[in-house]
């Protein structure tokens, strides 16, 4: 077993507060919450929460699922949440808009998938699946009069989504602020010593959750914040609406393609968010590329290679680097193909309608949904995509159409 600092440094990895003193005090804290674990023979009580919002899954979801994992083997004790009542308001944290409400139908579906796709990751032998309707369901208005007596509305509304919907003069709803509050209660229910989420959930872990279990006589749990994964573009946070995901029930091939397809500056985050590499061997990644010692190229084939072996294995990760090398290192590819300059971007549909490789947009959305449809070789499967200028890509259409896009 590594020791105390080296399961910290493991268990920091990739955490990110926006605040210094705040991480190093929360890294203080866990060593110590490790060490009396270690003092008490106990295993720490951790969990974290998961919203059913849509019923698939890509890689930044999968942050904390690593980090849960790196958990399970430590030997501590993990709850994998699923937010089924917390769902039925949805999360304002990272939205500067309201969220749209599902149905309890919606939120079952999406949830019965949830946990299959998590077991890709997390260790299904040693992981607990609760619902926090077991415990929100239950309480009356006078438990959540008590509850909310703990916070201030300034508190809620000094949080920066709501601030900005107010200063554009946009509704917040009173039901919105009830998620923190929500979300505060589930460590108080599950007595948890810490608690895994996104960089944007501070409020939620670190002052909701924090005071409702000093409030409620318990010691206040550790908050491990993850940074932000970028999409595919290496800029936007990796989301299905901006079309930049690498879903994780894809295809080996386009997976492999997909992270292929990162900018070099993107590395060393995914590397640290995403994998099963130690923060020793990632420095020594980093160092290397700093020297010139190892290729850029050869780092992102590596890491192509341990993202599709987590979610496949390493049988379909061999065979989807020698796809990837066949058809695009060795440039399998028709000799001659007409060229279009992409001077804005350009939604998927109207490109492929507008270059004439399909006879309407109709079909173009028809080969997209069949996987009829591929950029640099790689699958597309979402018609919102949209298509950046800046780089030389090619596009191609059934098995015989190809188009070059040129850069600007």
């Amino acid at each position: 077993m590594p020791s105390i600092d080296e399961q910290v440094a493991v268990l920091m990895q990739g955490a990110e507060y926006g605040d210094e003193t705040l991480k190093q005090n929360m890294a203080g804290e866990l060593r110590q919450r490790l060490i009396e674990s270690q003092r008490e023979d106990r295993p720490l009580r951790v969990y974290c929460g998961y919203d059913p919002t849509k019923p698939d899954l890509h890689l930044g979801h999968t942050i904390t699922m690593r980090k849960l994992r790196q958990f399970q083997d430590f030997g501590h004790d993990v709850t994998f949440l699923i937010g089924d009542y917390t769902t039925l308001i949805g999360d304002p944290s990272d939205k500067d808009k309201l969220r749209p409400t599902l149905s309890p139908a919606e939120i079952r579906s999406n949830a019965e998938t949830y946990a299959d796709q998590a077991f890709k990751i997390l260790d299904r032998k040693k992981t607990r699946i609760r619902y926090n309707s077991e415990w929100l369901s239950r309480l009356t208005f006078g438990d959540v009069i008590k509850l909310a007596s703990n916070f201030t509305i300034q508190q809620f509304m000094a949080r920066e989504n709501f601030a900005l919907r107010l200063e554009r003069g946009d509704p917040v709803y009173l039901h919105e602020t009830l998620y923190g509050l929500m979300q505060g209660y589930d460590a108080v229910a599950q007595q948890t010593d810490v608690q895994v989420g996104g960089s944007e959930q501070l409020f939620n872990i670190i002052v909701a959750g924090r005071k409702l279990q000093e409030a409620m006589g318990q010691k206040p749990q550790i908050g491990i914040l993850m940074d932000i994964l970028p999409g595919t573009d290496g800029v936007v946070r990796m989301s299905k609406s901006q079309g930049n995901t690498i879903e994780i029930m894809a295809p080996p091939e386009d997976m492999y393609g997909k992270v292929m397809s990162l900018p070099d500056s993107a590395m060393p985050i995914f590397y640290k968010l995403v994998t099963r590499f130690t923060p020793a061997q990632i420095a020594e990644i980093e160092k290397g590329l700093r020297d010139g010692s190892l290729h850029p190229r050869d780092v992102k084939m590596q890491l192509a290679r341990e993202i599709v072996s987590i979610f496949h294995d390493e049988a379909a990760a061999a065979r989807a680097e020698e796809h990837f090398v066949t058809v695009f290192r060795q440039k399998e590819l028709p000799p001659e193909m007409p060229g279009m300059k992409l001077e804005q971007p350009a939604n998927i549909v109207d490109l492929i309608a507008s270059a004439r490789l399909a006879s309407s947009k109709s079909e173009a959305r028809r080969l997209i949904e069949q996987g009829g449809v591929r950029l640099d070789g790689v699958a597309v499967s979402d018609i919102a995509l949209v298509v950046e200028p800046g780089k030389e890509t090619v596009l191609q259409v059934g098995k015989r159409k190809y188009l070059r896009l040129l850069s600007k």
